[in-house]
This record gives C-alpha cells, sequence and structure tokens, in this order.
C-alpha cells in the first residue's frame, strides 16, 4: 500500500510504499481510504511536543478517515465509514494510506447524500461544534451565539450548527473577508473583522457593539486576545467554551466580569465522548450537510502531494482544510 510516512517528528510525512496490513486484531475493520483530513492534532502529534509524549517513528499520521470496509464484521463490510484512529497518540499507524485499520467499535456507517471528502472536512470537528452548542453550552433557543475563528473548520460548522440548532443571532468573527463572506452564508446575522495587534479591550467594544445585551453562548477555539476579549462581551448568565488555543495559550478572565453576571468559562474535548455518542452526533452533522446547513470549506489534494499540503497547513498558508485522496 501507499501511505505518508513521517520520519522525523516537526518535519511533513513522505510517500511510501509500506506492506499491507496482514490480519486484523480482535474487533479490528479492515478500511480501503478514501478521504482523509489534516487536522491541527495530527500536526501536533507529529511534532513530538504534545501531552501524548513523541510517537514512536516511523509512522502513519491520520487521526482520522473514511472509506470502504474490506474486512471486519459482516454488518460492515462492503459500508461506507468515517472512523477515528489513535495515530501520534498511541503506537499504531493512522489514516493517510491506501488501506488502514481501525475498531469495529467506533466506526460510523455513513449513509448520508454526501460525498467522502465533505465527510472527511467536516469529521471531528463537527463533532466538536455541535456538541459545544448542544451539550456543553446547552444552547437555548432564541439565544445570541458568537463564533470566533470562524474561518475554522470548527468555526464554519458552529456557525451553520448554531443556525440549526435555533440560536436567535449569530455573530461570527474571522480575520479574513473571505471567512467572513463564507459566515454569512451559511448563516451569520454580523461578521467581526479580527485585527492583528489590536487589545483585547477594544476587540470587546467592537464584540458587545453587534448584540444588545452580551453574547449568551461564545464557541472559541482560539484562545488568546479573542477569547479574552469575548470573555468580557458574555450576557448574564452567558457560557464561553473554549476547545482550542489557536490564537494564544492562555485566557485573560476579569473575575468581577465573570461573577457580577454570573457567567461561566468552560472547557472542552472530544475526548470526554463515548463512541456511541461520537456517532450519534457526527451522524446528525452529516445529515444536515446533505440538506446544505453545515458546510466546511476545503480542497482536495492527492495522497502523493502529502508533503507540500501538510507543509502549507503547518505554517498557516492553507485557505481551507485541506482533505487527501488517494
Amino acid at each position: 500500500m501507499r501511505a505518508a510516512t513521517l520520519t522525523a517528528h516537526g518535519h511533513p510525512p513522505g510517500v511510501t510504499e509500506r506492506a499491507d496490513p496482514d490480519g486484523l486484531g480482535e474487533g479490528e475493520v479492515l478500511v480501503e481510504v478514501t478521504a482523509v483530513p489534516i487536522t491541527p492534532l495530527d500536526l501536533l502529534c507529529a511534532s513530538g511536543t504534545s501531552y501524548f509524549g513523541p510517537p514512536a517513528l516511523p509512522y502513519v499520521p491520520g487521526v482520522q478517515g473514511v472509506g470502504l470496509v474490506l474486512r471486519g464484521p459482516d454488518g460492515l463490510v462492503g459500508r461506507r465509514v468515517w472512523f477515528p484512529t489513535t495515530a501520534g497518540m498511541a503506537p499504531g499507524d493512522g489514516a493517510m494510506a491506501t488501506l488502514a485499520r481501525a475498531g469495529a467499535a467506533s466506526v460510523v456507517v455513513v449513509e448520508a447524500a454526501v460525498d467522502d471528502t465533505v465527510v472527511a472536512a467536516l469529521g471531528l470537528s463537527a463533532v466538536s461544534a455541535w456538541e459545544v452548542l448542544e451539550r456543553r453550552a446547552a444552547l437555548v433557543a432564541g439565544e445570541t451565539v458568537l463564533v470566533l475563528g470562524a474561518g475554522g473548520a470548527v468555526g464554519q460548522a458552529a456557525v451553520g450548527a448554531a443556525r440549526v440548532l435555533g440560536a436567535g443571532r449569530v455573530v461570527a468573527a474571522a480575520r479574513s473577508g473571505e471567512a467572513l463572506e463564507r459566515a454569512r452564508a451559511l448563516g451569520a446575522d454580523e461578521v467581526v473583522e479580527l485585527h492583528s495587534g489590536e487589545d483585547a479591550a477594544a476587540l470587546t467594544t467592537r464584540l458587545s457593539a453587534t448584540v444588545e445585551r452580551g453574547f449568551d453562548v461564545v464557541v472559541d477555539p482560539l484562545a488568546g486576545v479573542p477569547g479574552s476579549a469575548a470573555v468580557g462581551a458574555l450576557a448574564a448568565g452567558g457560557r464561553l467554551v473554549n476547545l482550542g488555543s489557536s490564537a494564544g495559550p492562555a485566557l485573560s478572565v476579569d473575575s468581577a466580569v465573570v461573577r457580577s453576571r454570573s457567567a461561566a468559562v468552560l472547557g472542552y474535548t472530544n475526548v470526554s465522548l463515548t463512541a456511541a455518542r461520537q456517532a450519534e452526533v457526527l451522524t446528525t452533522v452529516l445529515e444536515h450537510a446533505a440538506a446544505g446547513s453545515i458546510a466546511v470549506a476545503h480542497d482536495v489534494v492527492p495522497l502523493d502531494e502529502v508533503g507540500a499540503a501538510w507543509a502549507e497547513v503547518a505554517a498557516g498558508r492553507a485557505r481551507h482544510r485541506v482533505v487527501l485522496v488517494p
């Protein structure tokens, strides 16, 4: 099989020929991979600096993928599935190959009328966005929602998910004009451009100007200045849920603001999800994607070009999520 193989931490993988998986372990399936995204978690694990520790080399990255089950339980053989892996987090290879192993209990059968590349682009990012809004923040119909980082995969999915879940007003914040226009197309009522070098107080003022009484829910995959500014724009009883640190490692919280508004700053990770809930959410998201309500912009790139594509993503130059196809 052909596989993207990482041979040095912090460097892009290259495509090599590797032996096909020989035999399956208990509860495993063999998947013919059709689409796999390059995600921030892939880059973090491959850097060797994550809290999982440096992965043993060489290994095939790819923490999630889409494909057709070739071998495994009778009920799964021949089915189109989305599947997660522990590549970079535990010993073993991931999805960036023409063939991949996956746990039968964790695969999700895909029946929605969407392309494999769309499933890959959405994946765990869309699961995060939905779960943050529906469960972690417990969005109530009619509430106001602020989505930070609306140009990223989580942010794009969150704009659409907020609309589907009944938000009364959705404001999207992002750095590029293209991302802001895309957010409007996905259902954002208002957009706010994020500026490099702007301080939190100034951004709080601009965010607050888009709503009458502050935000009930903030989806924050950024932290740093944007996340800190959003805390100051929370309404009474508002909830900010942080699920990333793309803009900085820390949030600065004015305790008086949080106390006086009985607001909450919460954290979220998909690690806490059961396989059953993950499958339920992904299936729901894909149904809405088929209806055109939730989307993530993506570029499709051949697996053989993984090295250049990986470098673009790592450098922050990729305009959209990159999805590799064999």
